[in-house]
């Protein structure tokens, strides 16, 4: 069963600045997703690594139990000393597999994406994983039916000793012309963008240690007007103890950083701009 395209975008929602935004409850939109499975887009999923052992199983996993059909998955890997390279040949759905020096996490990623055949491309860290085996089916579909150039959905952040536990939970709503003004940003492992926009727009920066997903999402949806959908569940599992977030310092380096993206692309933040975004993230605790 295929809906048309103009019933799938009353009920997700396709965002361009001129868009209208619609509302729907999760229950129509399982019924309608999982009516989706059928389509031709091939999804390439870039996992960087590093001495990932503890964790990458589960994002192993969660890719491989995916019910999409056509999906690559492609792991760089900073060459790790600790088993990470021995439990990726545990996983025979590994597409490709590189292991040399590189100059960091958006280092990495550049050379995923690089490496990338699919339409679509999306990020998954190696302490992440998918919530269920019908995520990427679902992010395939919404983009084939809407023709959205990008994805985002909602993330919770989980205990890095326990997993059952969530302590965040990001959930992103719809995005409006002036919501980056406004501190908004989408959870980037839930951001899935066709491979030939970073062909037109360019890769992450790696200069920038803790802000270069910020960057590269203000670039593409504010700057370049790429048209997003939002899939309003959530789709990926983050362990708490990102790099930016991990102290007081590195969380005002990255609120350094996040003025400087919007220097870098001929951007004007409002003056309270990078004094919300910290502040959003206080209501996804409660």
């Amino acid at each position: 069963m295929t809906l048309p395209k103009k019933k799938l975008e009353t009920l997700y929602g396709t965002q361009r600045h001129s868009a209208n935004f619609y509302k729907h409850d999760k229950k129509t939109l399982a019924s309608v997703s999982l009516c989706l499975k059928n389509n031709n887009l091939k999804l390439s999923i870039v996992t960087p690594t590093f001495n990932s052992a503890a964790t990458i199983r589960d994002t192993l996993e969660s890719v491989q139990m995916q019910d999409h059909l056509d999906v690559e998955h492609i792991i760089i890997d900073g060459v790790s000393n600790d088993p990470t390279l021995e439990i990726l040949a545990d996983y025979p759905h590994v597409s490709k597999v590189i292991s040399e020096p590189d100059r960091g996490l958006y280092d990495a990623m550049n050379k995923g994406v690089l490496l990338a055949t699919g339409d679509v491309v999306g990020i998954l860290n190696s302490d992440d994983y998918y919530t269920h085996a019908q995520v990427l089916s679902r992010v395939a579909a919404l983009l084939e039916q809407t023709g959205a150039d990008a994805l985002y959905a909602d993330l919770e952040y989980v205990a890095a000793n326990d997993t059952s536990r969530v302590v965040r939970c990001w959930k992103s709503g719809h995005f409006h012309p002036n919501s980056f003004h406004k501190g908004w940003m989408p959870p980037h492992p839930t951001f899935f963008v066709r491979r030939y926009l970073y062909e037109q727009y360019g890769l992450f920066k790696p200069e920038l240690r803790f802000s270069a997903d910020y960057e590269l999402m203000l670039r593409f949806i504010l700057k370049h007007h790429i048209s997003v959908c939002y899939l309003p569940e959530v789709t990926v599992k983050m362990r708490t103890g990102g790099a930016s977030n991990a102290n007081l310092r590195n969380r005002f380096l990255a609120n350094r950083e996040d003025r400087l993206a919007w220097k870098m692309n001929g951007l004007r933040p409002k003056f309270y701009t990078l004094y919300l975004k910290p502040l959003l993230k206080i209501p996804q605790y409660l």
